[in-house]
C-alpha cells in the first residue's frame, strides 16, 4: 500500500512520466543494434534505415524491450536523377503549391532551448513548425499552417488533431505534414553535421494501419530520396509503424520527427531549411515542368512553355514554309522552260497545295 502511495504521489509530482513511451532497440540477426523507436512496436512493422535497407519486425520483446529484425533486402527507391538536370535559377510557375503544416502532440519541446521537455500551453514544436514554413514560402510555396493546440499528449490526441487535419484539407494542400519530436533518450541518434553546420536528422514515419499506406510510402520515399541526394544524412530513416497518424485522409499526408526532446533546439532549427528544400523538391521539382516532380506532369502545357521555345518553334516553321515556296518555283521553271510559264505554273501549284486558299485567281475554273 505504501509503494502504491508512492507512485500515484510520483505521477502527481511528474505528470510527464505517465506519458513516456516505451523505446524498443530494433536488432538484427547479427546482434547489432540499427536503431532505436519511441513508441508501441509489434511485429510486422517495417523499417528502411539511412543507407535504404529494407527490415521487417518478426518478433517484439515487451520486458527488455528488444524488437528483432529480417532483413528483406535493398529498399526499392526512387530514382531521383532529374535532380542533375534542375536549373535552380529557373523560377517556378505561379501555380497553386499549397503545403499544409500542423503538430499533434502540441506539447513537445527540447531541454535544451525551451527547458523542458513538455510545455502543456505551447511546445518548441510549434517554433520549429513556424521555421519550417518559413523556409517553404522561401521555396515558392503557399503555407497553411496551424497553431491550434491539441492537449493533453494522450492516445486521444490523434482524435483531436484530426479534425484540424481535415480542416487543412479543404483547402486541397498538395501535402500535409505532421511535425513532431521523438522520444528516445540518446541525441545522437538524431545530431549529423551538414555542409560544416551542426544540424538534427528527420525521421518519416507511415502509419500502416490506413487505405493510404502504400500512397503515403512512395511519397516517403520520394522525399529521402531527394534528401539523400541534396543533403545526406538529413534523413534519418523511414519506419512503418501501428497505426494510422490520420494518413488515411490523404496520400501525401507526412509524420515528420524533428530531433529528439535530448538534441540541442538550435540544431533542429538548423535543418529546417533543408528539410523545406527537400521536401519542395520531391513535391514539385523545384522548376517547372521537371521531371520526376511527384506532382508536376512529363510534359508543360502550353501556359509554362517558355516563350523562346514558342519563338523559335515559329521561326523554324517560316523556314520549312520558305523553302517549299523556292522548291515550287524553281521546279516550275525548269519544267516550263520560260518565265512566264513558270510563274503560271508556280502559282498553279501553290493554290493547289494550300487547298485553293491563295492563288485562286489563277487557278482553272
Amino acid at each position: 500500500m505504501k509503494k502504491l502511495l508512492i507512485l500515484c504521489a510520483l505521477l502527481l509530482l511528474f505528470p510527464c512520466a505517465a506519458l513516456a513511451e516505451d523505446v524498443y532497440a530494433l536488432i538484427d540477426s547479427t546482434g547489432n543494434v540499427l536503431t532505436s523507436y519511441c513508441g508501441e512496436c509489434e511485429p510486422g512493422d517495417e523499417y528502411i534505415s539511412a543507407d535504404n535497407h529494407h527490415y521487417r519486425v518478426e518478433s517484439v520483446d515487451k520486458d527488455k524491450l528488444t524488437a528483432k529484425v529480417t532483413h528483406l533486402g535493398a529498399a526499392d527507391m526512387p530514382d531521383v536523377s532529374w535532380l542533375e538536370m534542375v536549373d535552380n535559377a529557373t523560377p517556378v510557375s505561379a501555380r497553386k503549391r499549397l503545403i499544409a503544416i500542423y503538430c499533434t502532440h502540441s506539447d513537445e519541446s527540447y531541454i535544451e532551448g525551451d527547458g523542458k521537455q513538455s510545455d502543456e500551453k505551447r511546445g518548441g514544436i510549434y517554433d520549429v513548425a513556424d521555421e519550417f514554413a518559413a523556409h517553404l514560402e522561401d521555396c515558392g510555396a503557399t503555407i497553411q499552417l496551424s497553431d491550434k493546440t491539441h492537449h493533453p499528449h494522450d492516445s486521444g490526441a490523434y482524435r483531436r488533431s484530426r479534425s484540424t487535419a481535415v480542416q487543412l484539407l479543404k483547402g486541397q494542400p498538395s501535402a500535409i505534414f505532421d511535425l513532431h519530436r521523438d522520444g528516445i533518450p540518446d541525441p545522437d541518434e538524431y545530431a549529423v553535421t551538414i555542409g560544416g553546420e551542426k544540424m538534427s536528422k528527420v525521421r518519416l514515419l507511415v502509419g500502416k494501419s490506413n487505405q493510404n499506406k502504400d500512397a503515403n510510402l512512395s511519397f516517403a520515399k520520394q522525399v529521402k530520396a531527394v534528401g539523400d541526394k541534396l543533403y545526406p544524412g538529413l534523413i534519418k530513416d523511414i519506419y512503418m509503424g501501428k497505426g494510422t497518424y490520420n494518413q488515411d485522409l490523404a496520400p501525401r499526408c507526412l509524420l515528420l520527427e524533428f530531433g529528439t526532446h535530448t538534441l540541442s533546439k538550435e540544431r533542429v532549427m538548423n535543418s529546417t531549411g533543408p528539410m523545406a528544400d527537400v521536401a519542395f523538391r520531391a513535391l514539385f521539382g523545384g522548376v517547372t515542368g521537371s521531371a520526376g516532380a511527384s506532382d508536376v506532369g512529363s510534359s508543360r502545357s502550353s501556359e509554362e512553355t517558355p516563350a523562346s521555345e514558342s519563338n523559335e518553334g515559329s521561326g523554324a516553321m517560316w523556314w520549312i514554309i520558305g523553302g517549299l515556296v523556292v522548291g515550287l518555283g524553281l521546279f516550275a521553271f525548269l519544267s516550263s522552260g520560260s518565265m512566264q510559264g513558270g510563274a503560271s505554273k508556280w502559282k498553279r501549284s501553290f493554290s493547289e497545295m494550300t487547298g485553293g486558299l491563295m492563288g485562286k485567281g489563277n487557278r482553272k475554273k
